[in-house]
């Protein structure tokens, strides 16, 4: 389940809840830090620019608190934006939550797509994708090494002590969402654990190229997930995401009061025994 997370929808902690006992395995929630008025850069969906995006809780407060009344459901940022995120801090984040809930967190990321956003955290939306790529790396290594260090053209710290590592080794997934095209597949390939398509269309050809850009990295295809994210479910859609090998989609609920979120939820609980 993903839901755009505010202060005026259903709580995250609750609808974990809700989300567990109907046997969901995880919930997901996106990341802006802010929306700049400008509106220069037009909305994914078009304009005018929903409320919902003006209002997004942090997604590492939200996770934490959903992390913390549930056992089970795996708990995930669809998506985090590295690109305005300091790569220490995160990594501390990241860790943090993964230690605190056993084990259950993913850390789904993107390269963000409002130019005016990045521009407030100095990344020149041109490079964002380089950005991205070195503050992943850099984190990895804080992740996995005793003593990290890391030297690049937008990360550098010296060696340096940072606990607590994540419970999951050699790190949490790192599911890259995006649309397919080289960059992405060869990011995944050399330093990510799945993808994140947003639709089907032109999911089979996609997939084809994800694992020839795994095998020219020598990654096995088959150790990288494909998470489908966002998807409006129907029975056909479904089967055919399985027949590529799906394991996992991630269903939309709307950014909206309990009620409607519920109603939306138990909708979505048909499809779970299919």
């Amino acid at each position: 389940m993903t839901i755009l997370a505010t202060d005026q929808a259903m709580r995250p902690d609750d609808l974990a809840v809700a989300a567990e006992e109907r046997g969901f395995t995880s919930l997901w929630v996106p990341e802006h830090t802010h929306i700049p008025t400008s509106r220069r850069t037009p909305a994914p969906a078009g304009e005018p620019m929903p409320e919902e995006y003006k209002r997004t809780l942090d997604p590492f407060v939200a996770l934490a608190t959903a992390a913390a009344v549930t056992t089970r459901i795996r708990v995930g940022t669809g998506i985090a934006l590295p690109a305005e995120r300091d790569p220490i801090v995160t990594a501390k984040a990241v860790a943090t939550l993964d230690h605190l809930s056993n084990g259950r967190f993913s850390f789904g990321i993107g390269y963000g797509w409002n130019v005016e956003e990045l521009a407030h955290h100095g990344v020149d939306a041109s490079q964002r994708r380089a950005v991205v790529r070195e503050r992943v790396l850099a984190m990895q290594r804080l992740w996995a090494d005793d003593e990290a260090k890391f030297s690049g053209e937008h990360v550098h710290f010296e060696p340096s002590w940072s606990w607590p590592k994540p419970v999951q080794r050699p790190r949490p997934p790192v599911l890259i969402g995006g649309a397919a095209g080289p960059t992405l597949f060869a990011h995944v390939a050399e330093f990510g654990d799945g993808w994140m398509p947003i639709g089907g269309a032109g999911l089979r050809t996609a997939v084809s190229e994800l694992h020839r850009a795994c095998e020219a990295a020598g990654r096995d295809p088959a150790e990288v997930q494909i998470m489908p994210f966002g998807t409006v479910p129907d029975a056909g859609k479904l089967v055919h995401y399985q027949s590529l090998g799906v394991a996992e989609c991630v269903l939309r609920l709307p950014s909206a009061p309990a009620p409607k979120v519920l109603a939306a939820l138990d909708a979505h609980a048909r499809f779970l025994d299919r």
